[in-house]
């Protein structure tokens, strides 16, 4: 309404045009409606016919129609052949977020308020890590069956950096990791603060249970990470000591670097609840590292967009709470 008390203080030539582009504007919204724009942002997520009619419930057909009227409508082929998939073209590229943020917004202004999970129909996409699967994820699947039925989620193994940047792309919603540093419009909540400790076979140590630093230094050990190459905050550490450790098997599954340690002189050192679940008949023992570690905040990172997103914002609350130790999950 003060848009249009505005008009009266306008020259009659500005009261032409400002119509006229509110009339190309309003024909510009007639030319395509909310399904087809649905169905543009699964294609563009997807990369894939196939897939996009999946996420949609809708046949193959009718997403390869849909398609061809939106080539029509952009002047654009959007999705084209790249060896055995699809590319996004560079204007699908630019269509992406502010599509994925306008769906969003337009999801808020209708349900704010008004988000019953018991009756949602939503799909989540997250990345963590093994770690944060084995910690998270048993919870959060119980969760969601109980309260929410009709959620879904896809999970991916991602590096922090990879993670980052697939939110930044829209191609997750949710990152479970450590973020020390953001990009911009990246957005960070700590589950919860963590610790190092090491681990290695009971009858490989002294008996009294730990090592001294040369003695640690002098072992093999094993690291987690999804590249070999990847920086971590032990060897930083060392580093600053101007010490190095031996690196006898690089690995990208926490929960199977416990389970190769029996029987060897390996050492491993990890985040303390990794070891939560682990059984006790493993015959392995935990120690405190013979240096100075700093703890790290384990967080859940999202983009800014998600914001006014009611569903977002109470799936990252769920995985907050699922977050906690085992035994406050289990008081419950």
């Amino acid at each position: 309404m003060k848009t249009w008390r505005m008009l009266g203080y306008l020259s009659a030539e500005w009261k032409f045009l400002i119509c006229l582009d509110i009339i190309r504007f309003m024909d510009d919204l007639r030319r395509i409606d909310l399904n087809l724009l649905l169905t543009l942002h699964a294609l563009l997520a997807e990369k894939h016919v196939t897939r996009a009619g999946l996420r949609l419930h809708k046949s193959q057909p009718a997403v390869s129609h849909a398609l061809a009227q939106l080539r029509e409508t952009f002047k654009d082929p959007l999705l084209t052949r790249r060896g055995a998939g699809m590319a996004l073209t560079p204007r699908a590229q630019d269509l992406l977020l502010p599509l994925e943020a306008a769906l969003q917004q337009l999801n808020g202004l209708l349900h704010e308020g008004a988000f019953d999970p018991g009756q949602a129909v939503r799909r989540f996409r997250l990345a963590m890590s093994d770690y944060a699967a084995h910690l998270v994820l048993p919870t959060l699947v119980k969760r969601l069956r109980d309260q929410a039925p009709g959620i879904d989620m896809v999970v991916c193994q991602a590096s922090r950096e990879a993670m980052l940047a697939q939110l930044a792309d829209g191609e997750i919603d949710l990152g479970l990791g450590v973020f020390p540093d953001t990009a911009s419009g990246i957005v960070v909540e700590t589950l919860f603060e963590e610790h190092f400790v090491s681990v290695a076979d009971k009858r490989s140590l002294p008996p009294r249970g730990t090592l001294a630093l040369d003695a640690w230094l002098a072992r093999p050990h094993v690291l987690v990470a999804t590249r070999p190459d990847t920086e971590n905050e032990i060897d930083a550490a060392l580093a600053a000591q101007g010490r190095r450790r031996r690196i006898a098997l690089v690995l990208p599954h926490w929960r199977a670097s416990t389970e190769v340690l029996a029987g060897t002189d390996l050492i491993l050192t990890v985040a303390s609840r990794t070891l939560d679940l682990v059984p006790d008949d493993q015959g392995l023992t935990r120690f405190t590292p013979p240096f100075a570690l700093p703890g790290f905040a384990f967080q859940q990172a999202w983009h800014a967009r998600r914001d006014a997103d009611s569903a977002h914002h109470w799936f990252r609350s769920v995985v907050m709470d699922c977050s906690r130790p085992i035994q406050q999950v289990a008081r419950k």
